[in-house]
């Protein structure tokens, strides 16, 4: 039979396989998955045997038998004796009880507020019944055994587990040892044994991972090691350790410490550079429940167990969870000016709420804008036990397209071409700074770096910022990770104007090099005024030290404009203004020429709604008035009249917000659905405080046609044990 005039035959792709796709499992191979929770955790066997398997391995169900036995200390010890007969070798056991092994009783946290643990690891504070220390500074450990103790014959270990795979090369299982022969990476003694009791002390390494950990105390006997059962009240948590020298973030200055640590209160700075404003922020981060939040936000972004001792990891990491923008983080960003589906962002007064919510929740909440992401992200590392503090940078540039300038696009109209222009300058902006050393950078650029959790831009792939050392920033050295650029532009950036022509070519008109970055504010440690760190970020304007950092940062890729403008010699006067809501007024323009020839001037005269972003809302006026000005004279020919509508005079709906940061729930809200104009409401709210001192109370009244009202005052509880 031939082939010949026989086509190609074709074959029918197999058909998409059906049901779910498969798991990803670790079967085949060698390594455990990866740990990246700490709420997921492996129990420690109560008995491991030490028997040799045979050729099967170990017997299950004499493996079971004796570690059930093991557990009620009734095996028995086997001791051989040997005798000759003649027949042969006979063995004679004799039974000895394993009770008179070493065995646990209890065991003792020492975690009272009252008791030295918290007191000298400065978490007494924390509103938890668990043992929180500090990494790398001894806690101490009150177990009580079956007899006394005898160190030349007994054995035991307190070992620490933190994750679902614990093991002893990845730092996840910790075995302390009491004495000074056998040592881990975790240092142990015996500071006392007394009777039935031995007090040990436990150091945990400087670099151990942050978290919490699981607790057992394990006693080597003839057949194995026996430990106590998992309690969860055994439970503890290790934190960063400013105070610690050999911690990454040691901070050598106690007051910093007191007000980046331990401080609840804050002040973060908003407005614009010649109008400041404050607002009070409720930190919370001993408040109940913050602590477990703050780790569950690391938990969420699976980020694994060993990288959590490492504060540029944590911090790098968090500053992408704390913003919803691609991870499912804690914030949800809005600037519209619509909050209908969520909470304002000015009605927030502090991190708790939103911190329970999220955790409580497992979804982000609604809404944040800059302050709000600072103060929560403020919260995460001070409760971490990492100095930080929240700081306002005012005339803030936003360097959409990466060229380390602000570039403004003016059409032949002269209106900003809000199409092109992609650059914007908030009038202000808030970030973070916390405090830790950078092995990554060369000598020097340790210290505070800047870490930003609002959404702007993408690092990395992800909508995150820092931690950038505000050193490098200073200096220039842009090119340092991470994102030193970015910050750099913030702070530095040049605001060029430019006009584009009908064939699309740009033209610059105006250079200002002064605007951007004109003032960095922070709370001043211990007390309630603002403190300037402009000098932290950038050298004087016009000095030979900034001139010196700006050629080093165009050697790393940063763009200035050197246009050679001629210099104008007419200057537009604005009069400073205050002006209730609510009320009309009127903007007078005055133009001065300090030439001495006539100048004829064809103004652009542009009234726009701008969020404090710098994005523009809605244009209300646009005008181009022609105005001739005589030799050194000035001309106030222009009157511009602003109406308001009285808008703000309705009554709405409104929801009175009452915070003190010294109680156990220290925030509740009631809503009034309606307040009429000039009227008076009073409200008394009941509360129990939890903690004698110094504190203050806040109250926020927020509704849709009026935002930001404040109001607080000073508070003080006394001791009644005194």
């Amino acid at each position: 039979m031939s082939d010949q005039g026989a086509g190609p035959t074709s074959s029918l792709a197999p058909p998409p396989p059906s049901g779910p796709p498969p798991k990803m499992t670790n079967r085949g191979r060698s390594a455990d998955p990866i740990s990246s929770s700490n709420s997921d955790s492996t129990d420690m066997p109560e008995f491991e045997p030490f028997g040799v398997p045979g050729p099967r391995g170990l017997s299950p169900l004499s493996a079971l038998r004796g570690c059930q036995k093991a557990a009620r200390g009734e095996i028995i010890q086997m001791r051989p004796q040997f005798m000759k007969a003649a027949t042969g070798v006979f063995v004679i056991l004799s039974f000895v009880p394993l009770s008179e092994f070493l065995d646990i009783s209890s065991v003792d946290m020492m975690k009272g507020p009252d008791e030295s643990n918290k007191k000298q690891h400065r978490t007494a504070m924390f509103n938890s019944d668990y043992l929180i220390v500090r990494r790398g500074q001894e806690f101490q450990v009150r177990i009580s055994f079956n007899r006394p103790y005898k160190p030349a014959t007994d054995t035991f270990a307190v070992e620490f587990v933190i994750g679902s795979s614990p093991q002893y090369s990845k730092g996840t299982y910790i075995p302390v040892f009491p004495t000074k022969e056998r040592q881990s990476s975790w240092e142990g003694r015996v500071v006392d044994a007394a009777d039935l009791t031995v007090t040990m002390g436990v150091t945990p390494a400087a670099n151990c991972i942050v978290g919490k950990y699981h607790m057992y105390v394990a006693v080597k006997t003839p057949f194995g090691i026996r430990r106590t059962r998992w309690d969860k009240s055994q439970d503890l948590y290790v934190l960063f350790n400013p105070w610690g020298p050999d911690d990454a973030v040691f901070l050598d200055d106690e007051s910093e410490r007191q007000e980046c640590v331990m401080t609840e209160m804050g002040i973060i700075y908003h407005g614009s550079y010649d109008d400041i404003a404050e607002r009070n922020w409720n930190y919370g981060q001993f408040n109940y429940g913050v602590l477990d939040a703050c780790l569950y936000i690391m938990d969420r972004s699976d980020m694994p167990i060993t990288n959590r001792g490492d504060p540029m990891k944590v911090t790098r990491k968090a500053s992408a969870m704390l913003n919803s923008r691609d991870d499912d983080g804690v914030l949800v960003g809005n600037w519209s000016g619509d909050y209908t589906y969520g909470v304002a962002p000015t009605s927030w007064t502090g991190s708790t709420d939103i911190l329970l919510t999220y955790a409580s929740s497992k979804m982000p909440v609604s809404f944040a804008q800059c302050w709000v992401y600072a103060a929560v992200f403020n919260t995460f590392l001070r409760c971490l036990g990492i100095p930080s503090r929240v700081v306002t940078n005012f005339f803030s540039a936003h360097d959409n397209d990466g060229n380390l300038k602000t570039d403004i696009i003016l059409d032949e109209s002269g209106r900003i071409d809000r199409v092109r222009t992609r650059d914007t300058i908030w009038n202000y902006h808030c970030w973070n700074e916390c405090y830790m050393s950078r092995p990554d950078l060369p000598t020097g650029f340790g210290g505070w770096q800047v870490v930003d959790a609002t959404p702007q831009e993408t690092s990395d792939g992800m909508y995150r910022c820092g931690p950038a050392s505000v050193q490098a920033i200073k200096h220039g050295h842009i090119c340092f990770p991470f994102d030193a650029a970015f910050v750099f532009a913030e702070v530095n950036s040049d605001v060029v104007f430019y006009t584009r022509s009908k064939d699309g070519s740009l033209e610059p008109v105006k250079v200002n090099r002064t605007h951007v970055g004109r003032m960095v504010l922070t709370k001043t440690p211990g007390d309630v005024t603002r403190r300037d760190i402009t000098d932290q970020y950038k050298f004087p304007e016009g000095s030979t030290e900034e001139r010196t950092v700006l050629e080093k940062a165009e050697q790393y890729g940063c763009g200035r404009d050197k246009s050679d403008l001629p210099e104008a010699d007419v200057d537009l006067v604005l009069p400073a203004m205050e002006i209730s809501v609510g009320d009309d007024f009127e903007l007078s323009l005055e133009f001065v020429n300090r030439s001495g020839e006539r100048r004829t001037v064809d103004a652009y005269i542009n009234g726009s709604v701008v969020y404090y972003t710098g994005v523009t809302s809605s244009e209300f006026l646009f005008s181009n008035p022609t105005v001739t000005i005589e030799p050194n004279k000035s001309e106030k020919g222009v009157l511009i009249c602003f109406l308001t509508g009285g808008n703000l005079k309705k009554a709405c709906f409104c929801t009175l917000i009452i915070t003190c940061y010294c109680f156990w729930h220290p925030t509740n809200s009631a809503g009034f659905s309606l307040i009429p104009g000039n009227s008076s409401l009073t409200w008394t709210e009941y509360f129990i405080p939890q903690r004698a001192g110094s504190s203050r109370l806040m109250a926020s009244l927020d509704c849709p046609a009026l935002r930001q009202v404040y109001g607080t005052a000073p508070v003080t509880i006394g001791d009644r044990s005194l």
